[in-house]
């Protein structure tokens, strides 16, 4: 599935969860800072110009969990938006790591909320509208945000061969699959089910069941 392909799907779905969210029943905890990658690996080349695209996109895709993340908790105080843009800010600085790597310009603006790329920017504005709706859509945009981080980073790990870019990588998914089970936990102790956007149903039980993709 191509990015343009997951946004339309993540647009269609989150205009549908604001008819018929209910507020959440309270607050929980969630995963906190600390999945973030030490690079070990060296330089292992240069980058090709797809390596460096997907670089600078992911970079701004994680900002764009961060600062959603940051805006649900800013409205509903709940702890596990907190925790996990604290982690999204780790996987922000494995991603500026690699850019100084390799100096590329850094797409990140400093402002909450604002992107270089006009799709992150249009994917932001509707899914932060739409979550502020409540606490049970905070909690499913949050959910469908790490599924996409998930297959994004599947389809980069298959671009590239740098070994400190496929460690990047690798450790990030599986930081997204820990956001993802928070979020999914947290639905389902309120009684609600989450039913996988982006992911194939198989992969996503999976991950719920406690595993990591094989790559």
């Amino acid at each position: 599935m191509d990015r343009k392909t997951i946004l339309i799907a993540l647009l269609i779905i989150a205009a549908l969860f604001s008819a018929g969210c209910t507020g959440g029943g309270g607050e929980r905890q969630g995963n906190g800072p600390g999945d973030g990658p030490q690079i070990t690996a060296g330089i292992s080349g240069g980058l090709n110009a797809t390596e460096e695209a997907d670089i600078l996109y992911l970079r701004e895709e994680e900002k764009l969990a961060r600062d959603a993340y940051t805006s649900f908790y800013d409205l509903f105080g709940m702890q596990i938006f907190e925790n996990i843009a604290q982690s999204e800010q780790t996987h922000m600085d494995a991603f500026k790591t690699l850019i100084d790597r390799y100096g590329l310009d850094d797409p990140a603006q400093a402002e909450a909320g604002r992107f270089t790329n006009e799709s992150l920017q249009e994917m932001y504005d509707t899914l932060t509208t739409e979550g502020a709706a409540s606490e049970t859509a905070a909690l499913r945009i949050a959910a469908t945000i790490e599924e996409t981080d998930i297959v994004d980073l599947q389809e980069a790990l298959g671009r590239t061969d740098n070994a400190d870019i496929t460690q990047v990588y690798t450790s990030l998914m599986q930081g997204s699959e820990n956001h993802l089970r928070a979020f999914v936990r947290n639905l389902g102790q309120s009684g609600i089910e989450y039913v996988p956007v982006v992911l194939a149903e198989e992969e996503f039980e999976t991950i719920i069941g406690g595993g990591t993709l094989v790559l």
